[in-house]
């Protein structure tokens, strides 16, 4: 089984994302964005949550309507997972928080993990958070730290992926599904994503030199 990549389809998300690529969108701007684009991504990353009935009253009769059964982790790979946290905590509050910390060896293009601190997985929908999927080898481990945490119930929630990471996760993790808002072309020769956006983390927090 090979995990499914989901698109986003619409056209404010197209209208976010060019922004976003737009290289004189200055750091504040680039936050806000972020922000509005992650939560079309958790939106559709959380379509197909399980929903129980729940009763209520109106101001004019009783009604049956339904609400999500199961809870949310919320798993930003640090620092540019951030950018997205807030689009999940504001969708479900009671979202808890963990934090995978992983930078890239410039390189080797390899992943190096610094940090991490995971709650209670079980029997709640992970939604790993990492803007970029360039070669994958951040967000495959980022998955394999959370699968070694018991959770069995995984999203991968990205801005913008390259076919050569995708296919790396998928091979990796054909169960874990992929939510992202573009696949674009490929990979240039240091391994960042093409057309892409630049570093993400380094916009979203005004560090580009």
């Amino acid at each position: 089984m090979v995990a499914s990549l989901t698109l986003l389809d619409h056209p404010l998300a197209g209208d976010l994302l060019t922004r976003l690529r737009d290289r004189e969108t200055g750091p504040a701007e680039y936050r806000a964005l972020t922000r509005r684009l992650g939560l079309l991504l958790v939106v559709e990353a959380t379509r197909d949550l399980a929903i129980e009935p729940r009763k209520v009253h109106t101001p004019l009769e009783p009604f049956e309507g339904t609400q999500v059964m199961k809870r949310i982790v919320a798993i930003p790979v640090l620092r540019a997972g951030l950018g997205l946290l807030e689009a999940v905590t504001e969708l479900y509050p009671d979202a808890v928080v963990g934090y995978l910390g992983m930078e890239r060896d410039e390189e080797t293009h390899e992943p190096r993990d610094y940090y991490a601190k995971l709650p209670d997985l079980r029997g709640r929908r992970a939604l790993v958070v990492d803007p970029m999927l360039a070669t994958g080898g951040s967000g495959t481990a980022a998955v394999g730290y959370v699968k070694e945490a018991d959770a069995d119930d995984i999203t991968f929630v990205c801005v913008v992926a390259a076919p050569e990471g995708l296919a790396r996760l998928q091979a990796d993790h054909p169960d874990v599904p992929v939510v992202a808002a573009a696949l674009d072309r490929e990979l240039n020769a240091k391994a960042y994503i093409v057309p892409g956006l630049g570093d993400f983390g380094d916009r979203l927090y005004g560090t580009t030199r």
